[in-house]
């Protein structure tokens, strides 16, 4: 894992090409996935078709078990976002890794905590915009203050727990995993032996990863689902 991250510095801000780049792939595969599996609809859903109908029925099941379908339907083409981009970002990474002149141009964009942060503060910044659109203003930001006042400091130290696990949860589990999976692969290029031995190891943790790739996509969307619901259900 002897590589550096590339860097453009412009003014006082510092941007990683590298995960610029593979937030666009990221993006283009799942823009693909939807445009293939939705161009030819049919009655009778058949191969993409009837796969995207099934993960719109698994995201509509992760709404309906945080709050009822009137209030939780307006979210369902974030939650399909979502678990989608993530679960791409997150396998992105797991066959290889491209190094050029030690520098690390292909990873998981996940990998990144400037990434998964941003997706956290985003959803952070969703669910009290649409809190305040939907219960109002008054009667949002009162919740803050129930059951008691002195409760105003805990809430808002949750907020940031929950932003802050949110992402660092979703970064760490994938950046865990390309640290492993590079120290296999360089047992496996040290020698011939090493090779030998790194063939079975390799192979369990490449199907571990992809494992944990979709399990924290839907953690992640599970857990955006539930935030949403605490902020916009009144009973919550």
């Amino acid at each position: 894992m002897d590589h550096i991250n590339p860097e453009w510095h412009v003014g006082p801000l510092t941007f990683n090409p590298s995960t610029i780049m593979m937030l666009l792939v990221a993006a283009t595969i799942v823009f693909l996935i939807a445009f293939i599996s939705t161009r030819n609809l049919q009655m009778k859903p058949t191969g993409m078709q009837n796969f995207m109908e099934w993960v719109m029925d698994f995201v509509k099941g992760i709404i309906k078990s945080n709050m009822d379908w009137k209030t939780g339907g307006r979210f369902h083409v974030l939650g399909l976002t979502l678990i989608m981009f993530i679960i791409v970002s997150n396998l992105l990474g797991l066959p290889f890794a491209i190094v050029y002149d030690d520098v690390l141009w292909w990873k998981s964009p996940t990998a990144d905590p400037t990434v998964t942060m941003s997706l956290a503060v985003m959803i952070l910044l969703l669910s009290h915009y649409y809190g305040v659109k939907m219960r109002g203003s008054g009667n949002y930001f009162k919740g803050f203050l129930q059951p008691m006042s002195f409760m105003l400091p805990l809430k808002i130290v949750e907020e940031f727990a929950n932003t802050l696990t949110l992402g660092l949860r979703l970064y760490g589990n994938i950046y865990a995993g390309e640290i492993l999976i590079g120290l296999i692969a360089g047992l496996a290029a040290s020698s011939i032996p090493g090779f030998l031995g790194a063939i079975i190891p390799m192979m369990a943790w490449q199907g571990f990863s992809i494992f944990i790739g979709f399990i924290q996509g839907f953690i992640f969307t599970m857990l955006t689902m539930v935030y949403i619901a605490h902020k916009v259900s009144e009973d919550h």
